[in-house]
Order: C-alpha cells, then structure tokens, then sequence
C-alpha cells in the first residue's frame, strides 16, 4: 500500500467521524426536556455551521445566559429570515424554546424564537 492510498484512507476515516459527531444533536440535546424562556437578545454568532444565539433571562435577581444553538445561515435564509431580522433584536425581548443540553449547561437547541416584532422564527422541522 502507497503512503498516499493509506494518507487518503485515514483522511476519509477523521472527516467521517467528525461529520457524524457534528450531526449527531440528540446526543448534545434531550429533545424530550424542552425549555421556554423569556430574555433579551444579548448577542448572535451568525456563521456556518450553526448560529449562536445569547438570551440573557432572570431567576429571581439572578442573570443566566442561555447559548442557543440554531441551524446554519442558508436554513433561515430559505424561510425569508435574514441576519437583520435577528440583529434588529438584540436588546430586545425574545421568547425562545429549546431543547436543553444533556449535559445541565446553560445551553440548548433552538427550536422556535419569537421576535419583538412578533416574526416567529422556527427551525422546526429540523430542530424538532
């Protein structure tokens, strides 16, 4: 065996494990344990291959953020939701359901987003 035949093998090998591990969600994410949150907007990380959303919400005088992950950019752009509509909420008051992480963090996985201006954001059926 050449040392390109075994070079391509083993490339082949990392990126189909890295490609299962990235898409494997319900391993990350307890679809039965969903969340709902009311909070403000505080932050989104708008790049493939998932977006990144931080909603700042209160238990008691307590601050929590909440990172919650969505699908990629060109998902929301073939639903007719752009960056702006999102960026437009920052500082705003959001109510996000999500599936929350198995592992107890502060984090989820974005199933529906209402916006100030009322605009339902959903990333259902994919995150759902």
């Amino acid at each position: 065996m050449s040392h390109r035949t075994i070079f391509l093998a083993a490339a082949a090998l990392a990126f189909a494990a890295t490609a299962w591990a990235h898409h494997n969600m319900s391993a990350i994410y307890d679809f039965s344990d969903r969340i709902t949150m009311t909070g403000t907007l505080s932050k989104i990380d708008w790049r493939n291959p998932h977006i990144e959303l931080i909603v700042e919400t209160k238990n008691g005088t307590e601050v929590q953020n909440w990172s919650l992950e969505g699908p990629s950019p060109g998902f929301f752009r073939e639903r007719d939701i752009n960056k702006a509509d999102v960026e437009a909420a920052i500082r705003k008051t959001v109510t996000a359901e999500a599936s929350r992480a198995r592992d107890g963090s502060r984090a989820g996985l974005l199933r529906t987003m209402t916006l100030p201006d009322g605009k339902v954001v959903s990333e259902c059926p994919q995150n759902c």
